[in-house]
């Protein structure tokens, strides 16, 4: 029975049954593994991200298609200043959407990248370390040289 679950190290966020506002693969999370649900969702964000930088690629476009200069009467002024407003608000709307996908991903790196803290963490750990090491023969030797003047010093291999 335990054998039907795969066990992963993934938080797997889920919405009520009756929720269907995100469209989520057709393959169950649990038969997923980590790497699989990693992708899938690596690839949302991605789609997210394309459809609001379309947004304001198309939103450019049509206001640097707006602002064509001509003879133009009253009414094709206000049409064409309906138009960029109407396109302005849809360019604010997509920028707010990528500043909070943005976020999200801040949120998301600074509280699931634990492996690398720890790993960046140990490897200062051990340069330290080392360093210290160092220093204590260091400071051994030259204390040995003032304590004992006469008697012959190793050379460190380094040096």
């Amino acid at each position: 029975m335990a054998d039907a679950v795969p066990q992963s190290d993934v938080s797997r966020p889920s919405a009520l049954p009756t929720a269907n506002l995100l469209q989520r693969p057709t393959v169950p999370l649990v038969d997923q593994n980590s790497n699989e649900y990693l992708d899938s969702i690596e690839e949302e964000w991605n789609k997210k991200v394309d459809v609001e930088i379309d947004t304001l690629v198309d939103g450019m476009v049509d206001l640097v298609g707006l602002a064509s200069i001509g003879d133009k009467d009253k009414f094709r002024i206000a049409q064409e200043a309906y138009q960029a407003e109407c396109r302005a608000e849809s360019m604010i709307r997509a920028a707010h959407s990528l500043l909070s996908i943005i976020h999200s991903m801040k949120l998301l790196l600074l509280l699931s990248d634990e492996s690398q803290i720890a790993n960046r963490r140990d490897a200062e750990m051990r340069d330290v370390q080392e360093e210290k090491d160092l220093l204590k023969k260091q400071v051994a030797e030259k204390l040995d040289e003032i304590l004992h003047p006469g008697r012959p010093h190793k050379q460190p291999a380094s040096q």
